[in-house]
């Protein structure tokens, strides 16, 4: 059976760091590039730990290029440093300089350039806000049929959103960060036929990052990946955590984990929801991660950052 082909665009931030380190693990997958988004990052040091990363992993072969859009709300800048750190990590920084290939194209012409080349459907792994991929279909519009789907996190259905009103002001609190910072593009994709897999904060805010959960992955730091998201999770020991990025991406490898639902939604693009996603009758049907069975999300990612020896 020929492996998944696979194009990822993240943006930066701790989680995505170790989603990508997740997806590189996976046997069942093929990456065919990894796209960083300037959202929740500084570009060029989140670019560097990506490259970093993949030297790190022996997949060097594989081409990372920077998107140049820019959001409508963005992040904070003390959500935005963690990259910066990360990109100084000894473990990173062993060799005297990155192996992998930085190409000269925007993100947005990668993604065009990378699906019109494909021998077969590519799905999409988003991490971060959905606007790399609007702007290339802007550009191309005959490459969503070359999207098998969309698996993003993102979105809040049910629960309420994670942009705190002390760094939106004029914001009811309502809606996920990675919506929030472009909503016009998360909107635009909507209106697409692509189909979409979505993980919101509904089904993350059951995946928390426990201290048994760290405790187990402390026990297997002489395995570098290990050690390497273990200095990830570290650093956001200030705040409660979640598997939001990483759990939405072992849906690759282990979809038998989740259950989905169909459900027909909407995105709103202005006034004090703007970037809440909503359930509507008639709207935007898509699937959603509902539920997984937490046990064995948790066995296999400490399973799979035992890959590197």
């Amino acid at each position: 059976m020929s492996k998944k082909l696979v194009l990822m665009d993240h943006d930066g931030a701790i989680d995505d760091f170790l989603a990508t380190i997740l997806l590189l693990t996976m046997a069942e997958v093929e990456p065919i590039g990894i796209v960083v988004t300037p959202a929740d990052c500084y570009p060029r040091a989140a670019v560097s730990v990506t490259r970093k990363i993949l030297d790190l992993m022996g997949k060097s072969h594989i081409s990372v290029a920077a998107s140049t859009v820019r959001g409508i709300n963005p992040f904070p800048p003390e959500f935005r440093r963690d990259c910066t750190i990360i990109d100084n990590f000894p473990i990173l920084n062993e060799p005297e300089q990155s192996e992998s290939r930085l190409v000269t194209e925007s993100g947005q012409e990668f993604i065009v350039n990378q699906l019109q080349a494909a021998s077969q459907p590519v799905s999409l792994m988003v991490t971060g806000p959905l606007t790399t991929l609007a702007e290339a279909i802007i550009l191309q519009p005959e490459i969503i049929a070359k999207i098998e789907a969309i698996i993003w996190m993102g979105g809040a259905l049910t629960v309420g959103g994670n942009v705190e009103k002390g760094f939106a002001l004029e914001h009811d609190g309502s809606a996920e960060w990675n919506v929030f910072w472009d909503p016009i593009a998360a909107k635009k994709i909507w209106e697409t036929s692509i189909a979409i897999i979505l993980c919101p904060l509904d089904l993350t805010n059951t995946v928390p990052v426990t201290p048994e959960f760290i405790h187990l992955l402390t026990k297997q730091r002489q395995y570098p990946l290990s050690d390497l998201a273990g200095l990830c999770y570290a650093l956001a020991i200030p705040q409660t955590y979640y598997c939001w990025d990483i759990l939405a991406t072992a849906y690759l490898a282990r979809p038998e984990f989740y259950h989905l639902e169909t459900y027909e939604t909407d995105i709103i693009t202005e006034g004090t929801s703007q970037g809440r996603t909503i359930l509507k009758q008639g709207g935007r049907t898509i699937q959603v991660m509902t539920k997984v069975d937490k046990q064995r999300f948790y066995d296999y990612l400490l399973k799979q950052l035992k890959a590197l020896k």
